[in-house]
Formats: C-alpha cells, sequence, structure tokens
C-alpha cells in the first residue's frame, strides 16, 4: 500500500481521544536533563550536550505537530462551543424521551402468544 492509500485509510478512521498518541512528558523531561548537565568543563562535550539537546528540541516539536494533526482529526472538533452544547442538548433531550417511552411500554401487558 502506497502513502497516499494510507493517508486516505488514516482519515477515514475515526478518531478517539483515548486514540490520541500525545506522549510528550518524557521528551521534556530530557530536554530538562540535558540542560542541568554540569558538563559545561569541556568545550566538546559542552557542544555534543547542546546539540542532543537541540535534537530534543527537535523531537519535541515534530510530536506536537503530529499531536495538533490528531486534534484536528477528532470528530466534532471543527463545530463551535455553542454548536457543540446545542447537539449535546438535543442528544439529552432524545435520551429523555427514550427513557420516557421505556418506562411507559415497561409496564404494559405483553402480548398474547397463541398456543399451537
Amino acid at each position: 500500500m502506497d502513502t497516499e492509500e494510507q493517508n486516505i485509510e488514516n482519515n477515514n478512521k475515526i478518531l478517539s481521544v483515548e486514540d490520541l498518541n500525545i506522549d510528550i512528558l518524557p521528551i521534556i523531561y530530557d530536554i530538562i536533563k540535558s540542560v542541568e548537565k554540569d558538563n559545561h568543563h569541556d568545550n566538546t562535550a559542552k557542544t555534543r550536550d547542546s546539540q542532543d539537546c537541540s535534537q530534543k528540541v527537535l523531537e519535541l516539536q515534530k510530536r506536537l505537530d503530529q499531536a495538533r494533526a490528531e486534534i484536528r482529526m477528532l470528530p466534532g472538533i471543527d463545530y463551535s462551543k455553542d454548536q457543540q452544547l446545542n447537539h449535546l442538548e438535543a442528544l439529552k433531550t432524545q435520551l429523555r424521551l427514550k427513557q420516557e417511552l421505556l418506562q411507559k411500554y415497561r409496564y404494559m401487558y405483553p402480548f398474547e402468544t397463541q398456543k399451537s
């Protein structure tokens, strides 16, 4: 499967919040840890640590961009807050009506079954 087909397949897949891969804390921890190192006596070690830190920052940026792209694919993200609240209210009304119908028909007599 080529990359274009994979992109179409990924766009058609519905994501949920649990499916999001937003794991940035370990990278942030590594960046902070590398900044706090005390290897500043040697210039080559200082340069190497600086390059490592830059690489980790680039990785963090890549993860953040990936998270933004995944969040944009969540269903309902394109609706405004008011639209979402109106939709939620409509769903609550539907739920209440269905619960009332269930209560109404729960205690009705069952249909008579014919004995053969």
